[in-house]
């Protein structure tokens, strides 16, 4: 597992983006940034327009990658989500959904956990 940050966000990233794949999500865009923040990956499962969130944690010292997606984060996440919607264009959908693909460090550096949470808020924030 890397250690400086970006390099282990990369790193991250790209596990969600191959478990996604493997789970038969098209990506459709990656790293979308808007003035309020950025959204790590978007991708459609079926007809259903996904914005997710990718979470790793190389130790449980501040609890699991799946518990930091809070409140805040959460509504920074449909703030972006919102902004994207307005300004970009995406395939055709019948839905939308946030999903957070967390990625915990289990026993050792090279052996990692990957969730997809599918529908893991809603964009009122629950």
């Amino acid at each position: 597992m890397p250690c400086d940050r970006r390099a282990l966000g990369r790193f991250g990233e790209d596990l969600a983006l191959q478990q996604l794949e493997r789970e038969g999500f098209r990506i459709v865009a990656r790293n979308l940034r808007t003035r309020r923040g950025e959204i790590d990956l978007v991708a459609l499962e079926g007809r259903t327009l996904c914005f997710i969130e990718v979470r790793l944690r190389s130790s449980f010292d501040y609890g699991s990658s799946a518990a930091s997606v809070d409140a805040r984060k959460r509504r920074r996440v449909i703030e972006v989500t919102r902004e994207l919607l307005a300004r970009e264009t995406f395939p055709p959908h019948a839905a939308l959904r946030f999903d957070v693909v967390a990625i915990d460090r289990v026993e050792s550096p090279e052996r990692v956990r990957v969730q997809i949470l599918r529908d893991a808020f809603h964009a009122d924030g629950s």
